[in-house]
């Protein structure tokens, strides 16, 4: 088995040091990740300037993208993995979030490439990376195991997991959940520069949630559960196209 390694936060992230504790032994291994953390870069990907690329002990570090690194790990270097592994993220990827995740997008642009991928996430402080580690390794190794079993990862579309930010034994269990929505309160702060200049810094925190259904990922979160989310690339509100079809077509 051959995975391929990626993540937002940079290759010296507590999280990759935890992935690859999560996986050493089970296959082999290959790291490709950005030189430094670059979260919140979506599906962005570089294409005005050169990309470099270090050999360092842990595999090889990128100044790019997630995306770029998936995409010089599978077109430039010409790594075959069976399965690419996204994370493990410092914070929550949940709800809405993940149109922003440069670790969801890291997988979702395996895929694009033809190979399954599953992005971990851990939904609290780095002090839990250990109970990440260890969902990481239940949910990929142990008996039925995701490995054995790469069909029930989508071919067109990836599985978001999210861990809760507790000890192990606080956690209740795994709940299969759909994607909901986060809204935010607060986002923007504005403040003065020396000079008298006003610029806005990006904060806010979630509101609070407009849905208790245990199947939504962030609630089920909330409630003690690791949350696994089937995500598809296919943005397409099909409902519609009937209705947009018979009023756009008509007369013409």
């Amino acid at each position: 088995m051959q995975f391929l390694l990626v993540n937002d936060d940079g290759i010296t992230a507590p999280g990759m040091s935890a992935l690859i504790e999560s996986v050493q032994g089970q296959g082999e291994l290959n790291v490709v990740a950005p030189r430094q953390e670059q979260s919140g870069m979506s599906q962005a990907i570089t294409v005005h300037q050169p990309l470099r690329l270090t050999e360092v002990e842990r595999g090889y570090m990128v100044d790019g993208t997630p995306a770029d690194c998936v995409k010089i790990g599978i077109q430039a270097l010409n790594l075959q993995p069976d399965l690419v592994l996204s994370g493990i993220n410092s914070g929550a990827n949940l709800g809405t979030d993940v149109l922003y995740s440069g670790t969801v997008a890291a997988a979702l642009e395996a895929v694009m490439l033809g190979i399954p991928a599953v992005a971990f996430s851990l939904c609290g402080p780095d002090e839990f990376m250990p109970t990440a580690a260890h969902f990481v390794q239940k949910i990929l190794f142990e008996e039925p195991g995701l490995v054995r079993q790469l069909d029930l990862v989508p071919k067109s579309g990836i599985l978001n997991i999210n861990i809760p930010g507790l000890p192990v034994e606080q956690i209740k269990g795994i709940r299969i959940t759909r994607q909901g929505v986060r809204h935010y309160e607060g986002i923007f702060e504005k403040r003065v520069d020396p000079r008298g200049g006003s610029y806005y810094w990006m904060a806010g925190q979630p509101a609070p949630f407009d849905t208790q259904d245990p199947n939504v990922d962030f609630v089920a979160v909330k409630q003690g559960y690791v949350s696994v989310t089937p995500l598809q690339f296919d943005l397409t509100f099909h409902e519609r196209i009937p209705q947009l079809t018979e009023i756009f077509t008509n007369g013409t």
